[in-house]
């Protein structure tokens, strides 16, 4: 599995989910739309801290150089 993740996307992406994280399991978003930032929250991390975006591949899409 390569990188196909720049380091200033990396970045974005784990503080995206930090904060969608936060607003879910913090309770500052309740109901269904905290639900959804729980579950959502963890893809950006993921793929930010990993530096593989599954979708990235399927579209052969690269933010890095190669």
């Amino acid at each position: 599995m390569r990188v196909n993740e720049a380091g200033w996307d990396r970045v974005l992406r784990v503080v995206l989910g930090i904060v969608l994280l936060v607003l879910g399991w913090g309770g500052i978003v309740s109901g269904g739309w905290g639900t959804v930032f729980k579950i959502l929250g963890f893809v950006p991390l993921l793929t930010g801290l990993v530096g593989w975006c599954p979708l990235y591949a399927l579209l052969k899409v690269r933010t890095n150089k190669a």
